[in-house]
């Protein structure tokens, strides 16, 4: 909790590390975040990892190698049921969270026509729901101890809509208006609030959506809609990720690092590439610009799209280079 806990640490080297409960830890940035957090150096954290299937969870036990029993535990947790957040709650020592991880996700990406309203709901369930589930459960030992963390994993997606991704879009600008509300109250109590907002992410996660996506049958869809999604959108996409894409360990290093800071941001775009097409948004207030120059990228000038990608691509090293 800010400079107290900084000055404590001063007097008594042997501070109490700070508990974190990540969700969605099977795989990507939640497993990445788990075990760099569960390696930290000075050891500050004890990590609670969790997933909602722990048949999942060796991959996860492998990479925290000796940190598995010391620092990290393991423990079932589904966002979307009340019962198995309590229960996850109730094993913790103390009950204690300091820091809480909103990383569970599910995403989706297709036509809207194609896709049902059960399909939709169950990704609010779980990105947006789950997210205020957990919330609601540490919230009062976090009020009363006046101190806490809660860093959610949004998407620039929560920034700016993008075509084929409506429904995971709207489940992230949901998560966006949401905390943001919620930050203001709760600066009153010392605790903080911090939207990560990755861009494209290279993990398995979203190897299968696209794969998924480009067999997927979409009933309900015209014909040109569905080209529109096959024949532009699915390849745009794929040149995406491989010119901008960030590895799950960038992402989980940079939440690393406002974990670790006193007065953490509450927003946080961890891709610097990526960061040109949000700036379009911000540039001009009626959205025209934006919704203008995405739909030119993609319908009028994918050749220009596929340059512009690799010019990112090229503008890598700057962002990479001099201190983290």
């Amino acid at each position: 909790g800010g400079q107290s806990h900084a000055s404590r640490e001063g007097i008594n080297m042997a501070a109490a590390p700070r508990t974190v409960l990540i969700s969605g830890c099977s795989s990507g940035i939640g497993l990445e975040l788990a075990v760099q957090l569960a390696r930290d150096p000075r050891q500050r954290y004890q990590v609670v990892a969790t997933m909602r299937d722990l048949r999942k969870k060796e991959t996860l036990e492998a990479a925290a190698g000796e940190a598995l029993g010391q620092t990290l535990t393991v423990a079932q947790l589904d966002v979307c049921s009340d019962e198995s957040v309590a229960q996850c709650l109730g094993s913790i020592q103390g009950g204690e969270v300091d820091v809480l991880v909103n990383n569970a996700g599910m995403g989706t990406v297709g036509p809207v026509e194609g896709l049902s309203i059960a399909a939709m709901q169950s990704i609010f369930d779980t990105n947006f729901f789950g997210a205020v589930r957990l919330v609601k459960a540490v919230l009062p030992g976090m009020k009363r101890r006046r101190q806490g963390h809660i860093v959610v994993v949004s998407s620039v997606m929560g920034l700016q809509g993008v075509m084929f991704n409506d429904v995971y879009a709207a489940s992230k600008f949901a998560l966006e208006g949401f905390f943001e509300s919620l930050a203001i109250q709760l600066l009153q109590f010392n605790i903080f609030i911090s939207l990560v907002e990755p861009g494209p992410v290279a993990t398995e996660f979203e190897g299968k959506l696209l794969a998924q996506a480009s067999t997927a049958e979409f009933p309900g869809t015209d014909p040109d809609t569905l080209r529109y999604f096959r024949d532009f959108y699915l390849p745009a996409s794929r040149e995406l990720f491989r010119s901008v894409g960030q590895s799950p360990q960038e992402v989980a290093q940079v939440i690393v690092k406002i974990i670790g800071k006193a007065r953490p941001p509450l927003r946080r775009q961890t891709n610097a590439r990526y960061s040109p097409l949000t700036l379009l948004k911000a540039l001009e207030p009626s959205g025209a610009l934006y919704v203008r120059t995405a739909h030119s990228l993609l319908f009028r000038w994918p050749r220009l799209l596929n340059l512009g990608l690799r010019c990112l691509a090229w503008g890598r090293l700057p962002t990479r280079v001099g201190p983290r």
